[in-house]
Parts: C-alpha cells; sequence; structure tokens
C-alpha cells in the first residue's frame, strides 16, 4: 500500500502543495516566505495544502539559491543580565526589518567559551555575528579565515580591523559623579566589577577624573562581578570596613540592586543616609526600591548602529561611539 503524502511530514515539496493548491510554486513561496502578498482566498488554499502535506521550507536549499542564510549570531557575557536581554531583543528588532532572524548565545564571561562558541556559530553559517566580549580586544582571528564579518557591541574602544560600537563610559562616568556633586555630595566612592584583561574600566577611570576634576579626594573602592551578589558582597564590606561614604557611583544596575539590598539590610536610608547613581539604564534600576537614578546606555541606537555597520555596504572599520543620559530617579537624593 502506498503511503499518502500527509503520512511523511517534512517530505512534501513546493511542487506538491502548489499542485493540491492549484497554484504556481511561485505562488507557495510567495506564501510560505512572506516576500509577497496573494489574495487571502489563495493564501488559504496554500496554508491548507501546507498543513495536509506536512510541508516544510528547506532552509539549506533557500540558503544556497540566495547565498546566503538570513540569519545573524549575538554572543553575549548572560543571557541573565536584563541589561544584555534588552540589548539582544532590540538587535533582533533591528536585524528583522532587513528580513533576518538572530540567533543569541551567552559565555558566562568566560573567555574559553566564547571561543568556542564563535566557532560554533560559524558553523551554522550566519551571515555575520554581534559579539559582546568578555574582553576589549577579543581574538577573532578563526573568523577572520572563515570570513564571517563581526561587529562588536558594547565595547567602550575601538577594535583593530572591525566596527565597534558602544558607549562612552567616561563620559557616563562623569554625568554620575558630577551629578552626585551637585546635591553637595564630597565624600564618592565606587562600586565595580573587574575585568578580564590589562585596562582599567572606562567608568573607573571617569570616577578619578571627575573627583580630580572636582577637586575631590576618591572615596573607598569596592569591587565584585557585575551581577546582584556582586554589589551585595562588595556593599557589605564597605559596611563591615566601618568606611561607607556620603555617596556611591555603582557600575551597573545589577551591582546597584545588590548593594541597595544590604544597605537596607543593615538599616542604612536611601538617599538619607547613602546616595547611589548606577549604570546602564536597564529594568532593574526602574523597578528597584527606591528607583535608581541610572547612567542608561541608548540600546536602540547601539541596535541598529550595529546591524547598519554587519549589513550595510562595506567601509574601513570604524568605532560608533553614543551618549549616555543620565535617567533619575529616587536613589541620589532628587
Amino acid at each position: 500500500m502506498s503511503r499518502s503524502p500527509a503520512a511523511s511530514p517534512g517530505r512534501a515539496t513546493r511542487n506538491d502543495v502548489a499542485k493540491l493548491a492549484g497554484v504556481s510554486p511561485a505562488v507557495v513561496s510567495y506564501v510560505v516566505n512572506g516576500t509577497k502578498r496573494v489574495g487571502e482566498a489563495t493564501e488559504e488554499r496554500v496554508r491548507e495544502a501546507v498543513a495536509k502535506l506536512g510541508y516544510r521550507a528547506n532552509p539549506s536549499a533557500r540558503a544556497l539559491r540566495l547565498g546566503s542564510t538570513e540569519m545573524l549570531g549575538m554572543l553575549m557575557p548572560t543571557a541573565m543580565n536584563p541589561y544584555f536581554a534588552q540589548l539582544a531583543h532590540e538587535v533582533e528588532v533591528a536585524a528583522a526589518r532587513h528580513g533576518y532572524l538572530v540567533i543569541t548565545s551567552s559565555s558566562d564571561s568566560s573567555v574559553a567559551t566564547e571561543r568556542v562558541q564563535l566557532e560554533q556559530l560559524a558553523g551554522r553559517l550566519v551571515d555575520g555575528i554581534f559579539l559582546c566580549s568578555t574582553v576589549f580586544d577579543p581574538d577573532l582571528r578563526n573568523l577572520d579565515l572563515a570570513g564571517i564579518p563581526i561587529v562588536v557591541l558594547n565595547n567602550s574602544a575601538s577594535v583593530p580591523t572591525r566596527d565597534s560600537v558602544g558607549v562612552d563610559l567616561l563620559h557616563g562616568a562623569h554625568l554620575a559623579v558630577e551629578h552626585l556633586a551637585e546635591h553637595g555630595y564630597e565624600d564618592i566612592g565606587l562600586v565595580i566589577g573587574g575585568t578580564t584583561g590589562d585596562e582599567e574600566d572606562g567608568r573607573e577611570t571617569g570616577w578619578r577624573e571627575s573627583l580630580d576634576r572636582l577637586g575631590l579626594e576618591p572615596g573607598p573602592i569596592a569591587r565584585g562581578s557585575f551581577t546582584p551578589d556582586g554589589g551585595y558582597d562588595a556593599m557589605r564590606r564597605l559596611i563591615r570596613s566601618g568606611d561607607v561614604p556620603r555617596a556611591l557611583f555603582v557600575a551597573s544596575d545589577q551591582m546597584g540592586r545588590g548593594v541597595l539590598k544590604a544597605a537596607h539590610e543593615t538599616g542604612l536610608r536611601i538617599p538619607e543616609d547613602l546616595a547611589v547613581v548606577s549604570f546602564d539604564g536597564s529594568l532593574d534600576a526602574a523597578y528597584s526600591w527606591p528607583t535608581l537614578t541610572s547612567v542608561a546606555q541608548p540600546l536602540t541606537e547601539m541596535a541598529e548602529a550595529a546591524v547598519d555597520a554587519l549589513l550595510g555596504p562595506q567601509h574601513e572599520p570604524r568605532h560608533l561611539v553614543v551618549d549616555a543620559h543620565l535617567v533619575i530617579g529616587r536613589s541620589c537624593g532628587c
């Protein structure tokens, strides 16, 4: 007994669908790929035929025909951080306007994992990669050999031989420190994460520069991971040392959440006893209590610039710097 086409899902061809629906194979392609509008009745017949036959488009054949998989990769340190989740969403939206799907992955802030996952994305034949690296100058030689274009995203410094997009960390730190100083705070400390390279984080450099320009002595520094736990542990160490400053610049909203938790547990009032300005402008800031005043990174602008750089005409590598802006919450004393 022969098997009906519906008994072999995924094996039906576009011609099979066209024959059953009474249309041309081109019309089937228009409906399945959404590349051209057809009449509602025609579209309905095609979709019924697709469902009955269990037809699935062959992405490999389409990629060969177009010379493109219409897929891009994005690798970030972690998907747990709302900042990176928001940035990935903006990249997906910007890429979709060009007809591209984005595959996202995270390296768990590991240089070794980052290298492996870059190779895995390359093996998926993506047309390009957005990399939010864990280091300032990532090793991308294997991608160069594979001929896969890459844009380094969320990078404050330029990267040799390729496009990069990032916010001016120095300027962002200046905004934070100067805002705290405008409230009259003179003892301004820093809570910040570590870096995987030898370069000092631009937020720390900007903090020092601003205090020097204002004629203020640097307050205490507490370091931890760029996580709520990291901010919590750093703040607990400041409390145990008895050296809690009047104000803190906290290098990420995630760390800021941890700082607030440790302060609340100890009875420190925000901002009456301790004023706080954080960095990123993520949902963490908006939904903390009190709401965090935060230096916000313009994620939509960054994502659109990165997509344009990756998919636009070829050009000499360039570094695009976007300006952060201050979003006022209640943690600074405003």
